[in-house]
């Protein structure tokens, strides 16, 4: 099978190609679970899959590797009754891509546990182009409404708005009647943000305060924070009493620096999004939302498919900072 194969030499030198390896790898997967074998007919690019390409030994503990934390196709073979040949699924979060061999190949084996059916209403490109990021900007908008942020509560702020996690957050939320602020560091993509239905544009200097006030004035009702680092430290500081905002992502630094008072006089909440986990229960009810009344008209416009042979330059691209929208790879 063709696959994106990352090696470490003895050395410590990390590198990665596309290159022909026997499905018998596959087998050595442990689990204790049914299996199910799928043929992979697309798979997408995230910032994680970027650092595994790479070797980062925050993502990646063990050589060879494989990436791809999404993945779509056709079940070959399986061990569990709920899932027959034929059948289309999608694979994302769980183990896939980072201790266990992810997408990024023609065939993936994993627990069936970890499939959900393919809805009927999207196409398995689609299901790509939303992939993990689309199911994390799902669960955000999921926990804005669930801690009582609607669209007359005020103003809501996607911070990364470019990127995969918050450009289709910013759909969803534009799609739901929510007024959107978007933070930016891409000046030459404010025009576009701006035909989307984003309210206002921000670039990431004019938004982030540099003070050291506890508390700033209260301007927005949430937000959706794929950066961290001071992006947060300002939203929590700007979030308005009984706010929330739902944080996903690291960009901008893994670092918090802050204090108890927007929580203690504004009773906002933090809420930490993790896609990688989530319980089937929820992960369902998230499909079957991208799938029905959440499901995105302007999906295909936000969406790149390019080949396999494009992966490494992807990589690139992305760890750069330069990708704009969302990446399907097709396998």
């Amino acid at each position: 099978m063709r696959c994106f194969w990352v090696e470490k030499s003895e050395s410590g030198e990390v590198s990665a190609s596309l290159t022909e390896q026997p499905t018998s790898i596959l087998d050595a997967a442990e689990t204790t679970s049914p299996r199910i074998r799928v043929q992979v007919e697309y798979s997408s690019l995230n910032y994680k899959d970027a650092l595994a390409a790479t070797g980062n030994p925050g993502i990646v503990r063990n050589f060879p590797h494989i990436p791809g934390i999404d993945a779509v196709g056709r079940v070959m073979q399986s061990e569990d009754d709920s899932f027959q040949p034929g059948d289309a699924v999608i694979v994302t979060g769980n183990q896939l891509g980072v201790t266990h061999f992810g997408g990024w190949a023609e065939q993936i084996d994993v627990p069936s546990s970890w499939a959900v059916p393919l809805p009927d209403s999207l196409t398995p490109v689609q299901a790509m182009a939303l992939g993990t990021a689309g199911f994390t900007a799902a669960q955000c908008v999921a926990a804005l409404i669930d801690h009582g942020v609607a669209p007359e509560s005020g103003r809501v702020v996607v911070t990364g708005a470019t990127g995969g996690v918050a450009s289709l957050a910013i759909s969803l939320l534009v799609k739901l009647g929510y007024t959107v602020t978007a933070v930016t560091g891409k000046q030459s993509e404010h025009a576009n943000l701006k035909q989307r239905g984003v309210d206002t544009v921000l670039s990431r200097n004019e938004f982030v305060d540099e003070s050291r006030r506890p508390l700033l004035s209260a301007a927005y009702a949430g937000a959706v924070d794929s950066v961290g680092g001071k992006l947060l430290e300002t939203l929590l500081r700007s979030t308005s009493y009984r706010g929330c905002i739902a944080a996903c992502g690291l960009t901008g630094g893994n670092e918090l620096h802050t204090t108890v008072f927007p929580f203690l006089l504004r009773g906002i909440t933090l809420c930490g999004i993790d896609s990688a986990m989530c319980p089937m229960p929820e992960r369902k009810k998230i499909w079957q939302r991208l799938a029905g009344e959440w499901k995105l008209d302007d999906l295909d416009s936000l969406t790149q498919i390019y080949p396999m042979d494009q992966l490494a330059s992807l990589v690139e691209t992305i760890l750069a900072g330069k990708m704009v929208g969302r990446a399907v790879v097709q396998i």
